[in-house]
Order: C-alpha cells, then structure tokens, then sequence
C-alpha cells in the first residue's frame, strides 16, 4: 500500500481523486490516522450533491459515522490506478534485490524522450514517485 507521504504529496501536487469501489482511503483526522477504509457499495459509498462530494458511511460500520467531504479523505491509491496514471509514459518495471524500480519516459518539449527511474522498496512507492514527477513537470 501507497505510503502516507506519498498519498499526501500527490493530493499536494493536484492528483483529483474520484472515487470507486474498492478504492482506499484516510481521513484527514489525528484520532483515524492508523484507519484505511475502503469504498463500497455496501459500506461506504461516493455520494454527489450540490455542496460537493461525499463518502457516506452506510450502517453505522464505522464508529457512527455518518459522511465525509471528499477533501478531509485522503486517498490512497492500489499500484495498477498508479500505473494507468502514467499512460504512456509507462516503460518498465523492474525488481531488484532490495528495491522496486519505476522506469518511465517523459518528454519536454520537441526534443527526445527522457528516461527516468524511480526506486523505493514498495513497488507502489516507487510508481508514487514516478506519478509524482509527472505531475510536477505538468504544472
């Protein structure tokens, strides 16, 4: 699983978050810091109104909660959503010993492609890194 860090410099660097079944989640507050909830539609489910997005807390589950807006959860992205942010700048992903790399391509106005590598023990750490990248040079 995406480390918090991570989850939270994507957030940061623009990454809009919008919510499936299955998807992983935080909430942006100290007394759940160590809870990851997931959405589903038996439990937990996106729901859209006017005022905005929320994740609705279906049977009183989770500590009575009710809902959350959007913005107070913190998602927490699976490494296949990871990879299909990076498209087609995607090249490799390798195992190594003691770490994962992420290698991907990205190119900065006409000249060629550059080749990046990214490395991080957790493999969906290390596509974190290259998804966060990506994000900063298209900003």
């Amino acid at each position: 699983m995406i480390s918090t860090e991570l989850a939270i410099a994507l957030r940061d660097a623009g990454l809009v978050w919008h919510p499936r079944s299955g998807d992983r989640f935080q909430l942006d507050e100290p007394e759940f810091e160590a809870d990851v909830f997931t959405v589903s539609e038996m439990t937990i489910e996106p729901r859209e109104y006017p005022t905005g997005k929320l994740l609705a807390f279906n049977g009183t589950t989770e500590w009575a909660l009710d809902s959350v807006a959007l913005e107070d959860a913190l998602w927490l992205p699976h490494e296949h959503q990871l990879r299909e942010l990076l498209r087609g700048a995607f090249r490799a992903l390798r195992r190594l010993p003691d770490t994962h790399e992420v290698e991907i391509a990205l190119r900065r106005g006409p000249g060629p492609e550059e080749s990046l590598v990214f490395e991080h023990p957790e493999p969906a750490d290390a596509y974190a890194l290259a998804v966060l990248e990506m994000l900063r040079r298209i900003a």
